[in-house]
């Protein structure tokens, strides 16, 4: 069983994936992120981007949309959310889609501001970012690496400690 504190995590990004505000994550949903991904591109190839996104509604969907009803559910993402742990491979694959989503100029490494890119089109409104960035910049150089972007989305998606860096992955968290 999720703990509260996964719960609360998990819930901050669905709510921002729900677009319609209906509790419940559906394909369409996932295309909207497509949208809004594909918006700010940049040089990265958006079709690529927007295949990525909605390419995550079937795995979400396969894994979690436990009564068929192509709907998912907060509960049927956190019980995906609880078998993170033992999916290191899973949990990587995702991290290294979303480093390459992110990673907006291709140079292998997530600035200041494509962090910020991130969390406003994940959130799909403005969102200060400024405090959460040097959490997550461990070495204090100016951005993440992939390695550095892995940890601490492992840590967001596959931990429990809230004092954990990775938990700023999606930004502050809301109260």
């Amino acid at each position: 069983m999720a703990s509260e504190f996964q719960r609360r995590k998990v819930v901050g990004v669905f709510r921002a994936m729900d677009v319609d505000g209906d509790g419940r994550l559906t394909e369409a949903d996932f295309q909207a992120l497509a949208r809004r991904w594909m918006a700010v591109a940049g040089p990265v190839d958006p079709q690529r981007l927007a295949c990525l996104m909605t390419g995550w509604w079937t795995v979400l969907q396969s894994a979690s949309d436990a009564d068929g009803d192509d709907a998912i559910t907060i509960d049927e993402v956190l019980h995906v959310v609880e078998g993170l742990g033992d999916r290191a491979d899973a949990v990587f694959g995702t991290a290294d889609a979303m480093f390459e989503a992110i990673d907006l100029d291709g140079d292998g490494l997530i600035s200041r501001s494509e962090y910020g890119a991130l969390i406003e089109t994940w959130n799909g409104t403005p969102t200060a970012t400024d405090e959460v960035f040097p959490r997550l910049d461990l070495d204090g150089d100016g951005h993440l690496t992939r390695e550095e972007f892995r940890t601490h989305w492992t840590e967001f998606w596959a931990g429990d400690n809230p004092n954990a860096p990775g938990t700023y992955v999606f930004g502050a968290l809301a109260e």
